[in-house]
């Protein structure tokens, strides 16, 4: 159940008499260290009442699509963004009617239509509505669709009848959704992963850096052991708690990031998401350097070259299959397909840090790969967890077939 720990989850809560379990899933939900964001429907406001899945969430339920101040921000593709889950339960006979056919007429239908994060329903509704040639078939063309369907569970109904209908219970839910990020894609690989920035010591109390955060490299090694590999993170200087089952090796500069990362060789997979600086002040003075009062001109650094620690990994004779990142203000795929080339990689991941929505530092990120055959393929604007388990599944299509 580890699995959940700082997963995003949208809970939709349908209009069903189940929604009482809603309580009970939040709870669970959060005691996985998932995060999570309800959006009820009408009908689902009818049998629980918001302030008791506010008080559970720890957040403002989501209620309505025409909300004045929510949507000044857009606030249903600012949800879709924001989720790595979307699990509907209860899903009432109704509401899947209205996804199977594209329907988006009120928040929950119209996050659903805008996100792409993982979908999932919890069906609750009378077994002979569940059986219904009606459902059966909505429940067939959701699943052809990729949304994945969790029960029901067959028992005593609300109102008497016995059967197929029942909605799950909050704890298989909760494993449910915790296997939703068990994809077993790299099982068995060793996969290093580079993160954060470099700091360049310019005397005992100055060094030089950047903005990275580290958000993308460490949300890429989360990803990584959700699909079964073994995680090695070099990451640079970032206030940011080490993923579950991650081997971490802090270091600080750039040529203590390469000799990490030569000690952790041989690997599968290497992704180089580091931003390393490319140059070093040749002299590091041994005291904090003083400002001189009587000249008024600055200080002059002579800088040096860094060892560039992705090519030099990738030009191995036990290489590894190679993936890079290219962090770039302008001329982005011009640039990272220079890189590319340059480096000897096998994919590399431009991203436009230009744009404050997904640059350093923001919880977004919207990124295009690139192969050797400079083909394209890009992934929309998301959070970063859900953008890191798109690239790692893309990484390891493009492994297997390499």
């Amino acid at each position: 159940m580890q699995r959940l720990y700082r997963k995003r989850i949208v809970l939709g809560v349908g209009g069903g008499i189940a929604a009482y379990k809603s309580a009970e899933l939040v709870r669970r939900l959060r005691d996985q260290g998932a995060e999570v964001r309800v959006v009820m429907t009408s009908g689902g406001r009818e049998f629980i009442t918001p302030l008791t899945l506010q008080a559970l969430s720890g957040h403002p339920v989501h209620l309505d699509l025409l909300d004045t101040a929510a949507e000044a921000a857009m606030g249903h593709i600012e949800l879709a963004r924001w989720a790595d889950l979307v699990l509907i339960a209860p899903a009432t006979a109704d509401l899947m009617a209205r996804l199977a056919q594209g329907v988006a007429n009120d928040l929950l239908t119209t996050v659903v239509l805008a996100t792409n994060a993982p979908i999932a329903l919890a069906p609750a509704m009378n077994q002979a509505m569940w059986a219904d040639p009606a459902t059966q078939a909505n429940r067939q063309l959701l699943e052809q669709r990729g949304i994945r369907l969790f029960g029901p569970g067959s028992g005593s109904q609300a109102c008497g009848d016995i059967g197929m209908g029942r909605m799950l219970e909050a704890d298989e839910l909760a494993h449910a959704a915790a296997d939703c990020f068990d994809t077993g894609l790299l099982t068995g690989l060793h996969l290093l992963i580079t993160a954060g920035p470099t700091q360049e010591n310019i005397d005992p109390v100055r060094y030089i850096t950047n903005h990275s955060s580290g958000k993308m490299g460490f949300a890429l090694a989360e990803a990584a052991v959700e699909a079964g590999a073994r995680v090695t993170l070099v990451s640079g200087p970032v206030f940011l708690p080490t993923p579950d089952r991650v081997q971490r090796i802090d270091v600080v500069s750039a040529r203590d990031m390469l000799a990490a990362c030569e000690a952790a060789m041989p690997c599968d997979l290497l992704i180089a998401a580091a931003a390393v600086a490319d140059y070093r002040p040749e002299v590091v003075a041994p005291h904090k350097l003083k400002k001189d009062p009587t000249s008024g001109e600055g200080l002059l650094l002579q800088m040096v070259r860094n060892p560039d620690i992705l090519a030099t990994l990738a030009g191995r004779e036990d290489r590894p299959f190679s993936v890079g990142f290219a962090a770039e203000t302008e001329n982005l795929l011009e640039y990272a397909t220079r890189k590319l080339r340059d480096k000897n990689l096998d994919l590399i991941v431009a991203n436009d840090v230009a744009n404050p929505g997904i640059g350093f530092n923001s919880e977004e990120n919207a990124v295009t790969v690139i192969d050797r055959q400079q083909r394209e393929t890009r992934f929309s604007q998301a959070s970063k967890g859900h953008i890191a388990r798109q690239l790692i599944a893309f990484i390891a299509d493009r492994y297997r077939q390499a």
